[in-house]
């Protein structure tokens, strides 16, 4: 009787897990039999909650940093590696190349859009893509645009700004916009005294051979010439190019004071930067990783907005500190009206005058 009712219980539970699959029914959650499928994957969500992307394929990105980490730019690149390998759970990571050492921006540009996939994400300037096609963002290089930082962040924060990060995927380049940012106000500075915008007039001025940079030169009086932004402290100091133009913090950290003491605040463009991911980074990752890199970026893009003022700020005051010969200018008018008149800048502003309006009326 006893054998009898111990046959009858273990087949009571044998058909009780038949029932809920009995817990040894082979996954499809991503399994070699189906390797497609990310189902079952938990999507990061804010507070640090990784769930299962820890536990997705293991990726590291390349991310490639024209300037030092001590840089606005480079704080700004070491807070995107910590967040992104935070909430990944340690499945991506972020493999941080600063200093130039992959090349100048237009270098790793090239690179990436020439289908190099050994660079899986850059810190560009925003309007680096127009030599590219991405038309919405000359806008963003066009000499006094943004009258304050509060006037960009109102821009970088708006749906429009969300428009113009996917300009690249809308042309058909293979890279896509994750955030944007900013490192201050760009100032000429030169191994010849500034004192005002009088000064130009006959300097040769290092420029990328952008356009909008090459007209804005000519308009204030200065001679563009073009040399690469890695042999740019030696220029200065042979006498290839006689100024050139940066954000504040980038000036001291790349060393420039050494060779070109005198800086004049004009404040001609915002330095609007952007990261982007190649199409080839992003088909790496699962649609959790995605997430955690889109994610990462929204926080970083608040991290920079509240570091780029203070950083600036404490990066000038060692410049006077230093014995840097820094020149206010209080009447930009000059200046504006001067660059205003570039032909270059004027068909700038007339191809897409609504959505430039759009932007102006952000102040």
């Amino acid at each position: 009787m006893k054998k009898l009712v111990s046959a009858l219980l273990a087949s009571a539970m044998l058909l009780s897990l038949a029932a809920c699959g009995g817990g040894e029914k082979p996954s499809n959650n991503g399994s070699a039999n189906n390797p497609g499928s990310n189902a079952g994957q938990s999507t990061p969500v804010a507070g640090g909650d990784v769930g299962d992307v820890a536990n997705d394929p293991k990726v590291t990105l390349v991310y490639a940093e024209v300037n030092p980490l001590d840089t606005i730019v480079g704080k700004t690149a070491s807070e995107f590696k910590r967040l992104v390998e935070e909430k990944s759970g340690g499945s991506i990571t972020i493999d941080v190349r600063d200093s130039g050492v992959l090349g100048s921006e237009n270098d790793v540009l090239d690179a990436i859009i020439g289908g190099d996939d050994s660079i899986d994400m850059s810190r560009i300037s925003a309007f680096a893509l127009t030599s590219y096609g991405a038309e919405k963002s000359v806008l963003l290089s066009l000499p006094f645009t943004f009258e304050s930082r509060d006037h960009w962040w109102n821009f970088a924060n708006s749906d429009l700004a969300a428009e113009f990060l996917n300009e690249p995927q809308e042309i058909g380049l293979p890279l896509r916009g994750i955030f944007y940012g900013e490192e201050g106000f760009r100032h000429f500075f030169a191994n010849v005294p500034l004192t005002d915008i009088n000064s130009m007039k006959g300097l040769k001025v290092r420029v990328s051979n952008d356009p909008i940079m090459n007209g804005m030169v000519e308009s204030l009086g200065g001679s563009p010439t073009v040399v690469s932004f890695g042999e740019l402290y030696s220029a200065l100091n042979t006498g290839v190019c006689a100024a050139a133009e940066q954000p504040i913090a980038n000036y001291k950290s790349n060393a420039f004071p050494e060779v070109a003491n005198n800086l004049i605040l004009d404040g001609h463009t915002l330095g609007a930067i952007q990261c982007v991911i190649t199409d080839t980074a992003w088909a790496k990752l699962t649609p959790a990783q995605q997430a955690v890199i889109m994610e990462a970026g929204k926080e970083v893009q608040q991290f920079n907005q509240n570091l780029s003022q203070s950083a600036e700020d404490e990066v000038l005051q060692q410049l006077k500190d230093e014995g840097c010969n820094v020149v206010d200018v209080p009447d930009k008018g000059p200046w504006q009206e001067a660059c205003s008149s570039a032909p270059a800048i004027k068909e700038a502003i007339d191809k897409q005058a609504d959505l430039y309006q759009q932007i102006l009326g952000m102040k």
